[in-house]
């Protein structure tokens, strides 16, 4: 029988590979998820298996085929989308030399360091000032650690990129992701020959650069073939999570801003310019769509965090975000930082860790879980203030990630930023939404205003000024314990 066209969406996570098929009229047909491990050997270090993102991709796209075999057969295009920042090295052979090192990976902070005291000016060329999880310090990391695994490289790529490799054989990056690994002239679209060139690279190990909307090969036909495609389906360039995400939302013109709560959390504002404001600790990067760039609060704590409390508490996720919403409104007066991957924005100190002050007799697993949710809110804020002393206002935003499934987490948070927040129907699967949409610009030529429309409005929560105030004369003390803190975490 035959189907109208349709369009993969794949988005490499860290803590999952999402899957979506998207019709002509972007719906989703049908939609997986794949569970993935992260390996922490070390103190600091954050690892993943490069094979074992392929194992996922093929186990999502059998769950498509059999969820939507028709729709799934009529497939014209695949869109990438995943986790940014991680190195992914690959020898003559394109096998990986080494386990990936992630975005959340802190080992490398002595090498940004050196980076920037070395080479000051590039931050601004750039994007964004040198930070462990980025490429170019773990680079430098690795050439200082693990010589013999650095002189054997042939190919650095990007996680999502290792997906292109084993689907068409092409080693290709789009602009948003290659923008994360401080090899990127941003402005220019292009490699940075200084940058690369300050981490003992050059352009030859380098990944050729295209916009997300671009096509970078068709999936081989022995591939094809294993996944139950036909053969020319277009692999386009996709996005890094966050740009890819804009992207499944709508937001690609000048000042269009959301909120992502994912493992991580970011706030995005798109631009129609490169503004570098890497003192900010604002990063400016280029979108995945041409003629555009972003301004990004990037946190490495997100909705991850509430996880990691409702396990503690020995509770499911809904059942710990249940009782915290039985506690007493406003903030709790449990402090709690969210630490527990280190922080970027505002702190750029992978040391930082997790820290719950103030316990006592009275409280129980609710009072524990809002002292938590207080802290990522109170995050994001930083991650807000940030922005607006780079000149980024955010009067409002939409609000994705698997954390966007929480009314009662979006209420705090719109109340905490002062923002009002819109939820979008199918928002937790942004990035592969936006992944898929990518593949469909690249396979049909449509433009990007066309398909880069927002999804149907799921609710808009407003600010509650009383909490807003709340949150507000919460925040210095807040504030106040990391700073109290900070030279014991490195200690």
């Amino acid at each position: 029988m035959n189907h109208a066209p349709t369009f993969l969406g794949l988005d490499l996570g860290t803590s999952a590979l999402k899957a979506v098929l998207v019709d002509e009229a972007q719906r989703v047909l049908a939609s997986a998820e794949i569970p993935l491990d992260t390996q922490r050997p070390r103190p600091l270090w954050s690892e993943q298996d490069p094979d074992t993102w392929w194992d996922a991709a093929v186990a999502a796209l059998a769950a498509l085929r059999a969820q939507a075999p028709d729709a799934y057969a009529a497939t014209r295009a695949i869109g990438l989308s995943g986790q940014m920042h991680g190195a992914t090295l690959l020898d003559a052979g394109d096998r990986p030399i080494r386990p990936a090192i992630l975005w959340n990976d802190g080992r490398a902070h002595e090498e940004a360091a050196s980076l920037a005291a070395g080479h000051p000016g590039l931050a601004a060329t750039v994007g964004v000032k040198p930070m462990p999880g980025l490429g170019a310090p773990k680079l430098a990391w690795l050439a200082r650690h693990e010589p013999e695994a650095f002189a054997r490289i042939r190919t650095v790529l990007l996680p999502k990129d290792y997906l292109r490799l084993r689907l068409c054989g092409e080693r290709a990056t789009d602009m948003s992701d290659a923008a994360g690994t401080w090899w990127l002239d941003q402005a220019r679209r292009d490699w940075c020959d200084a940058a690369l060139a300050a981490g003992g690279l050059d352009r030859a190990r380098m990944p050729r650069l295209v916009e997300g909307t671009e096509p970078t090969g068709v999936v081989r036909p022995a591939i094809a073939a294993q996944l139950g495609l036909t053969e020319g389906v277009i692999v386009a360039g996709g996005g890094g999570d966050v740009a890819a995400g804009a992207v499944g939302l709508g937001a690609v013109d000048e000042g269009a801003a959301f909120v992502s709560l994912g493992t991580s959390a970011q706030i995005f504002v798109a631009s129609a310019a490169y503004r570098a404001a890497p003192d900010a600790l604002v990063h400016a990067f280029c979108h995945c769509v041409p003629q555009r760039w972003f301004a990004m609060a990037a946190m490495l704590n997100g909705a991850s965090v509430l996880a990691w409390a409702a396990r503690l508490l020995g509770l499911s996720v809904a059942d710990a975000l249940a009782a915290a919403a039985r506690e007493p409104d406003g903030p709790s007066r449990v402090l709690f930082l969210p630490y527990l991957a280190g922080e970027r924005t505002p702190h750029d100190d992978p040391h930082a860790r997790g820290v719950l002050v103030g316990l006592d007799t009275d409280g129980g697993p609710g009072a524990v879980m809002r002292a938590v949710l207080d802290g990522l809110v109170l995050s994001m804020v930083d991650g807000r203030d940030a922005l607006a002393g780079a000149g980024v206002a955010v009067p409002g935003a939409g609000l994705i990630g698997g954390g966007a499934r929480s009314a009662f987490l979006a209420r705090l948070l719109a109340s905490a930023l002062d923002a009002p927040l819109t939820r979008y129907s199918g928002g937790e699967a942004g990035p592969a939404v936006g992944a898929a949409r990518l593949g469909r610009i690249a396979a049909t030529g449509a433009s990007v205003a066309e398909i880069a429309t927002p999804p149907p409005i799921l609710d808009v929560t407003a600010p509650d000024p009383a909490l807003r105030d709340a949150y507000a004369e919460r925040l210095p003390r807040w504030r106040a314990l990391y700073r109290a803190l900070r030279e014991e975490f490195r200690r």
